[in-house]
């Protein structure tokens, strides 16, 4: 059911995902258009790589909120359009907020159009809509990242752990969850494509977490 609500919602949504953090930070507190170096993306995989762990992790953070906070407006719109809050209509309608935020990280309306990678924007939104599936996010997320100090590696295999976790290990009984995860996975191959080319030339950069600087 189409609302006035539930379009406005979804507007929210995009201008949540707009917020473009990478660059603000960036140019607020280090005078940088994380745009212009690196791999020219505006997200925290790029932050780490320009600008060091500090403003990387507050980018990463800020943007894991706006997915959550995006996906979470299916609270506002009302039982009486999304049903149940535990219901399939309700997790629909947290899905496409989601979906909508990442896409306004992807496309950010306050940054001419060029954005980030949407990873954290849609760990947010994996958080809102499944706790458990997002726990073993992070947990993937930071194994990877300990053992091999690529974000860009712990971020793919990360978002790869979703789908597989909902379908193996919670199975979960919403189709749209899991072919939610599954476009996850073309999503992920899809933008970091020069992330995996990198990768496979041994030229991707490394982030070390405990290393301190000079």
């Amino acid at each position: 059911m189409i609302s006035i609500y539930s379009i406005s919602a979804l507007i929210l949504a995009y201008l949540f995902g707009s917020i473009p953090t990478a660059v603000w930070i960036g140019q607020a507190f280090y005078g940088i258009d994380v745009r212009e170096y690196g791999s020219g993306n505006a997200g925290a995989t790029n932050t780490f790589r320009v600008l060091g762990k500090k403003a990387g992790i507050a980018v990463m953070v800020l943007d894991i909120l706006k997915g959550y906070t995006a996906t979470n407006l299916a609270y506002l719109i009302g039982l009486s359009v999304t049903g149940p809050q535990d219901s399939v209509q309700f997790v629909n309608y947290q899905l496409a907020l989601g979906v909508t935020a990442v896409m306004g990280h992807l496309f950010p309306v306050f940054a001419g159009f060029r954005g980030g990678k949407g990873i954290a924007t849609l760990f947010g939104m994996i958080l809102a809509v499944h706790t458990g599936a997002a726990l073993i996010c992070v947990l993937t997320f930071v194994v990877v990242l300990l053992i091999s100090k690529y974000v860009s590696l712990s971020s793919i295999l990360s978002g790869f752990s979703f789908p597989l976790s909902v379908i193996f290990i919670f199975q979960s009984p919403i189709r749209s969850v899991v072919l939610y995860g599954m476009c996850i996975c073309v999503l992920i191959l899809v933008t970091h494509q020069k992330n995996i080319e990198r990768l496979l030339k041994g030229k991707e950069s490394k982030v070390d977490l405990f290393k301190r600087k000079e």
